[in-house]
């Protein structure tokens, strides 16, 4: 127990450079409630689901992250800062990383029945902070889901879901392949074609204003001053 526990905390350390030490991780409020849950879950799938939910309305007082006891949770799940909701049939596999004020939400069952309505995360997922991943969907593994991110469709494995509603930045995963990425947003990398077209188009207005600067010199027309305010 004590192996697995230090196991745990490792895990967390790898992802966040913040803490000194194994016990200044145990205050983590994702960790308390990854605790609790566990307990909260072994009432859930005994049938006491008022004792269950006790557990649950303690731990969202204690932490601020609400995880309904029914919700399947994996090895190494961290949750950093808290404010995070994670329904009744979510599914989390291992070594997933969630920040701050994201939703694992369902859809409403039109037969009023209930059923699976909440995601499915594969392993080694990031899910950035304020995203939303909305459904009976799954996200595959090693996906990154952005900041801010609205997710309502099966993401497919190594894909980096950006936007509202999110689109995939299309990098194949052979080609964008890291180990951790803080947040699942990369940044100041080539993560998205559309950064090649914005630096072609910046090539060209470099070689327009070099052509527009011969022809002045040719002509000897000078470049017209803006007028200031003053200016009558």
């Amino acid at each position: 127990m004590f192996q697995g526990l230090t196991s745990y905390l490792d895990s967390i350390r790898a992802r966040d450079p913040a803490p000194h030490s194994r016990w200044e991780i145990l205050l983590y409020p994702g960790v308390w409630a990854l605790f609790m849950h566990r307990i909260a879950h072994w009432l859930y799938e005994a049938k006491l689901y008022l004792l269950a939910r006790m557990v649950n309305h303690f731990s969202r007082f204690l932490t601020a992250i609400d995880i309904h006891p029914g919700a399947t949770i994996g090895r190494n799940l961290f949750i950093d800062h808290g404010f995070t909701v994670i329904g009744e049939t979510a599914e989390i596999g291992d070594n997933v990383t969630i920040y701050q004020c994201v939703t694992l939400g369902g859809t409403n069952p039109t037969n009023g029945k209930k059923g699976k309505r909440h995601p499915t995360i594969a392993d080694n997922v990031i899910i950035g902070s304020g995203a939303q991943i909305i459904g009976p969907i799954t996200v595959g593994a090693r996906a990154r889901v952005g900041a801010n991110a609205v997710v309502t469709d099966d993401v497919p494995e190594g894909a980096t879901m950006i936007g509202l509603k999110a689109r995939s930045t299309l990098v194949p995963a052979e080609d964008w392949l890291k180990e951790f990425i803080p947040y699942g947003t990369p940044c100041d990398e080539p993560c998205e074609p559309s950064r090649d077209c914005v630096a072609k188009l910046e090539d060209d207005i470099a070689a327009l204003r070099a052509e527009i600067a011969e022809l002045r010199a040719v002509t000897g027309d000078t470049p017209p001053t803006k007028r200031s305010g003053t200016d009558r």
